[in-house]
């Protein structure tokens, strides 16, 4: 039974993305932090169920098989629900229960996601004017000023201690050392002892 529902989602998801992919010519996606809203009890099996990351993958190989087609992923803090589709102010909190977007300032009341869907196909046609392939990257110029929600939380990182005469023996493993690129050969030689 397990196997036959897991065949039925599989089938589900390649008729969607194929659907997606031959019937639109830019599929605009956004990068969400997944990881987070599964912390969500309420909707963490809802989110789960869902495969975000497998609708992502199919999209992203089945816009690259046609030629035509490409896809453009907003990012992660791109506020797509907050921002006024209208006007372009950006609401400084917008909890999820609420589902109708109203703006203060232009007085629009408009549905949450029809609201998001009018930002992201914004967002789209800056980005293909422009020619980068990420919306809300640096290298956009239409796409500025990316006003990012009030409530962003984002993990500080620290920055990486220099290794080799702190190991025992100085030794440096493959996956510790630092190149620019993946594909550039390595300068200098891996050091055991």
């Amino acid at each position: 039974m397990h196997h036959r529902v897991a065949n039925l989602r599989a089938d589900a998801l390649h008729k969607l993305t194929t659907s997606v992919a031959v019937e639109y010519g830019t599929v605009v996606i956004e990068d969400l932090n997944v990881a987070g809203m599964v912390k969500n009890r309420r909707l963490a099996r809802h989110i789960a169920d869902a495969g975000f990351g497998e609708i992502r993958r199919q999209l992203t190989y089945k816009t690259r098989r046609r030629h035509a087609a490409r896809i453009i992923a907003a990012d992660r803090w791109f506020p797509s629900s907050k921002t006024c589709s209208g006007c372009g102010v950006v609401k400084a909190k917008l909890p999820l229960h609420v589902r109708t977007y109203a703006c203060d300032a232009c007085g629009l009341v408009i549905d949450r996601d029809t609201n998001a869907a009018r930002n992201l196909a914004a967002l789209a046609a800056a980005a293909c004017t422009t020619g980068t392939a990420v919306a809300g990257d640096q290298d956009t110029t239409e796409v500025v000023s990316k006003p990012r929600g009030a409530d962003q939380k984002t993990r500080t990182t620290r920055p990486r201690r220099k290794t080799g005469a702190g190991r025992a023996g100085g030794a440096t493993l493959p996956h510790q050392q630092q190149t620019e690129t993946g594909d550039r050969p390595q300068a200098e030689p891996l050091t055991l002892w």
